[in-house]
């Protein structure tokens, strides 16, 4: 065990000094100054930096009465395609229902109910039928949406990718966001509170919204909307969407001809064929532009359009940078209801890492006295060796941005006097071996043999449990897990290789025949 080839001293070396190397972003405190350094800064959790958490819950049942609506018009359409007459056809928060007015037609629309996937399950009384999401649907409907709406808070909140905010799914329809150091818990909430829904639909010219409202009903496949400049003008606008804002391709905030703000989007290939097309058959028509379920504008169309467009109403500079940021990211499925809210000042999370600071440094004071006293000289080069693992702790976080919370801060403090387990385990089968009677090298040397079992299996099992705490544990537990398991890991290789290596050199160089221990 006192045999050290040289790759493995140059080993130890190296990673000691690329720890060294990560670390050192955190001891400069400008980014400027460590920009020449591969390490980045740990990122520090709410709890230390301060920030805002949102506990949010996707509106599911909102996507299922959306998506049963469009179902009713892919029947409607269907129905009219294959010539069957029906009647009643009514959607509801839980099914479409409707009625095959003719006997002869069952089986047509039997056929037409199976077209529409797996998702839905049918069932009739005579010539009266509901059609309504099954459990394994409205679940597979759950999922998708609930993890498009994780992308898009993601890319709304974080659209370079620098600030990386924590977004994480809780039970079955709920999102935990955690933004550290964002102190404009406003501006969150009006990123996330807008659908941003955008969809081009034509205007119903077959009679005005006053004339449908005084009859008080629409059309078949058309429906009254506000406008969005809240001036109590009603659009009658079809149903059908011609073209959605799934389809955009960018969208930037400019001004338009007369000099007010604006957004101008562009489609992809798929959104300027479908737009070209719509506007090409239907020059002289309004066409709206509806967002979240109110008419911004409805221009009539001049001439064919295809790939650029501009989004012009009552905007202000600034509603025109967030609209067209929440059109980049992308409409939400479904919207957002805020369950609770806080708002936690960096006073606090000062605070707390100036009790960190001072943890860490009684409990490293504390440990660095116990193992001088209790083993002299050795007791030092494991003090040495916990330096290092400290430093390749921070090293490791820094490595990984892996976000540090407070109890990631107590992670370290235990993996502290974890760290010099092996290191006792070692010097105290030395001291066996010494009392046996065996000379300063053999005792070494047995010493490390028989304790090395010793050490992998007490921190393998630690680290089992740190998996375990990270896999189905959540937010400041996890961050413990985070740091506790890199610990164990920095501690395993510290006390097997870094303090075996510093035990080694000083045999080579006094090759000791006495060894007070």
């Amino acid at each position: 065990m006192l045999q050290f080839q040289l790759w493995k001293k140059l080993l130890v070396a190296a990673i000691a000094a690329l720890g060294i190397i990560y670390a050192l972003p955190n001891l400069i405190s400008t980014n400027n100054s460590a920009a020449f350094l591969p390490g980045k800064k740990i990122n520090l959790g709410l709890d230390l930096q301060g920030g805002s958490h949102l506990l949010l819950r996707v509106d599911i049942d909102a996507v299922r009465k959306e998506r049963l609506e469009n179902l009713g018009e892919r029947i409607r359409r269907d129905f009219r395609t294959k010539k069957i007459r029906f009647n009643a056809l009514v959607v509801s928060d839980e099914a479409v229902s409707l009625q095959v007015r003719d006997e002869n037609d069952r089986a047509a629309a039997q056929q037409i109910f199976v077209d529409l996937g797996n998702d839905y399950s049918t069932t009739n009384d005579g010539n009266a039928y509901q059609i309504r999401f099954n459990d394994a649907g409205l679940a597979l409907m759950r999922t998708r949406t609930v993890d498009q709406s994780i992308e898009i808070i993601r890319r709304r909140l974080d659209p370079e990718g620098t600030k990386e905010p924590i977004i994480q799914r809780q039970g079955l329809d709920r999102i935990l966001v955690q933004l550290p150091g964002v102190d404009d818990p406003e501006a969150v909430k009006r990123l996330l509170g807008r659908t941003a829904k955008l969809t081009f639909q034509l205007v119903d010219i077959s009679m005005t919204a006053v004339e449908a409202e005084q009859r008080g009903r629409t059309p078949p496949g058309s429906v009254l909307m506000e406008s969005a400049n809240d001036d109590g003008y009603n659009y009658l606008i079809e149903k059908r969407v011609m073209v959605s804002g799934e389809m955009l391709d960018g969208a930037t905030a400019t001004f338009d001809q007369n000099n007010r703000p604006a957004v101008s989007f562009v489609l992809n290939s798929n959104g300027a064929r479908r737009f070209g097309k719509v506007t090409g058959e239907n020059i002289g028509r309004p066409f709206a532009i509806i967002l979240d379920g109110k008419v911004v504008s409805a221009p009539t169309i001049q001439s064919q359009i295809f790939g650029n467009g501009q989004i012009t109403g009552d905007f202000s500079v600034a509603e025109t940078n967030e609209l067209a940021l929440v059109l980049r990211a992308g409409a939400l499925p479904a919207p957002l209801i805020i369950l609770e809210e806080r708002s936690i000042g960096p006073g606090l999370g000062a605070d707390s890492i100036a009790a960190g600071k001072f943890a860490g440094v009684i409990g490293l004071v504390l440990v660095a006295i116990y193992m001088v006293l209790s083993y002299g000289f050795f007791g030092g080069l494991a003090v040495a060796a916990l330096a290092i693992n400290i430093i390749l702790i921070i090293a490791a976080l820094s490595a990984l941005q892996a976000t540090l919370t407070l109890p990631g801060i107590a992670g370290i403090v235990l993996t502290m006097g974890m760290a010099v387990d092996a290191n006792v385990l070692v010097f105290e089968r030395i001291r066996e071996e010494l009392g046996k009677g065996r000379s300063a090298i053999a005792a070494i040397d047995s010493g490390y043999q028989r304790a090395i079992a010793t050490i992998i299996d007490s921190n393998l099992t630690t680290l089992f449990a740190a998996l375990f705490l990270y896999v189905f544990g959540s937010g400041p537990i996890k961050g413990f897990a985070v740091t506790l398991g890199i610990g164990i890991l920095t501690s395993m290789f510290t006390a097997v290789m870094v303090t075996r290596l510093l035990v080694v050199i000083w045999v080579e160089r006094k090759r000791p025949t006495k060894l007070i221990l």
